[in-house]
Parts: structure tokens; sequence; C-alpha cells
């Protein structure tokens, strides 16, 4: 994951890293898929890094901003990869949606059809008419 991000100067430790090692680790055993630890990872070292700013004391000059704003371009051209062709699919919608399948959320995802036929009730169960 370091060699993917170029989080790689870690001679200073955390000096000179973004993440330490165990945060590293932790993320990824918590995530899902290396992707995600990926996201996770961009967007924990983007909010650490979101508070810097640009310091001026006498002739040193500190542009913090550029590495935040560097790993903010970096955690949203991710983010934009990730939700162009990995977003979750809650399979086929149903009739009423009019979609042609694929989103996550479509009409009548709630409804239970096992309930309207056992109880005789309403199939709908956001929007009882009674």
């Amino acid at each position: 994951m370091r060699f993917e991000l170029g989080d790689v100067m870690v001679e200073g430790e955390r000096e000179t890293c973004a993440l330490s090692d165990e945060e590293y680790k932790a993320i990824i055993e918590s995530a899902k898929t290396w992707k995600r630890a990926k996201l996770a990872v961009l967007e924990s070292i983007m909010r650490r890094f979101a508070y810097e700013v640009d310091t001026t004391v006498g002739p040193l000059k500190l542009e913090l901003q550029e590495r935040a704003e560097h790993w903010r371009k970096m955690y949203d051209a991710f983010k934009k990869e990730c939700a162009d062709g990995t977003l979750p699919s809650a399979g086929i919608p149903s009739p009423e949606s009019g979609k042609d399948g694929g989103h996550y959320f479509y009409g009548g995802m709630h409804d239970n059809e096992n309930a309207a036929r056992s109880r005789g009730g309403e199939r709908n169960l956001l929007f009882k008419t009674r």
C-alpha cells in the first residue's frame, strides 16, 4: 500500500510518513477489499493533513497546504475511479422502478410480498392506505 500511494519515506517514522505501519495494517485488515482499504487509507491521510496551513516565519516558508492538496486530489481521483465501476448492486429492480437494473436503490425494495400474500395486507409497507 505504501508503494501504491508513494508514502515510502519511512526513515523518520511519524515525522516523514503519512501513516504508521500499524495504521496501514489496521485499515487493510478491517477492509473487505484492497480498493476499499486504499480508499480508507487515502481518506485517513487526507483528513490528517487537512488542517495544515502555509506558514512563514522570517526567511523560513513552509507550504504545508500543498501536501494536503496533493492527498485530497489523490483521494478524490481514486474515489471517482471506485464510483465509476465498483458500486454494489442490489440485483434486479422491481417493475415499479422503471429502471433497467444494476441500481443499488430501486422502487419497491422495501415491499414484503410474503406478508401481503399470507395476511392479505398491503404489499408496500412504507405507504399503507387504510
